[in-house]
């Protein structure tokens, strides 16, 4: 069976050693193989060796990428990506409320930016990047989360622009692709 290999890629190596040098002088004896390579990997953002590995792998299912960005968690990136289908269309409403503001950033990052629109305009957009039929929960989602503002009546709606958060970003680009 061939060997796995696990690059190891950190932009700065002196705030790899700062952290590295710390579990070290804690650590009180000659870490053995495994309890260095949990170092290591707690050196570059992971919590332990598997979790170095799970990223990895997940992540390359995801992206294709040479390199891992470990302030996304690519398993959760992977889970996320479950909710939608082959087209890119939301298959249903996640439960998990962690699960749903990521799912929200993408339906989000598909209205127009700058553009007022109206109900039955975001009701179109809804409908076409939806399968469970439910526009009025997702414009309600998205306006208390802050994503779009609306008029007191209720006719226009508006994109609020900001930067969604590093997970959402990385749902948004692994969907695009």
């Amino acid at each position: 069976m061939p060997k796995s290999v696990f690059p190891y890629y950190a932009d700065d190596i002196s705030a790899v050693a700062r952290p590295l040098n710390t579990q070290l002088a804690n650590c009180g004896h000659l870490p053995g193989h495994v309890e260095l390579l949990n170092m290591l990997a707690r050196a570059v953002g992971a919590r332990n060796f598997q979790h170095f590995r799970a990223q990895l792998a997940a992540q390359r299912r995801m992206t294709r990428g040479p390199e891992v960005d470990m302030a996304v968690d690519h398993v959760a990136l992977q889970r996320l990506a479950r909710y939608f289908d082959l087209d890119r269309r939301l298959l249903r409403w996640p439960t998990k409320f962690s699960h749903q503001e990521p799912c929200l950033w993408v339906l989000w990052s598909r209205l127009p930016a700058r553009k007022i629109l109206s109900e039955p305009e975001v009701n179109d957009l809804l409908f076409a990047n939806h399968h469970f039929e439910d526009p009025a929960l997702l414009r309600r989602e998205l306006k208390e989360r802050g994503m779009v503002t609306r008029t007191l009546d209720g006719r226009e709606y508006r994109r609020v622009e900001r930067k969604p958060p590093p997970l959402a970003a990385a749902l948004i680009r692994s969907l695009r692709g």
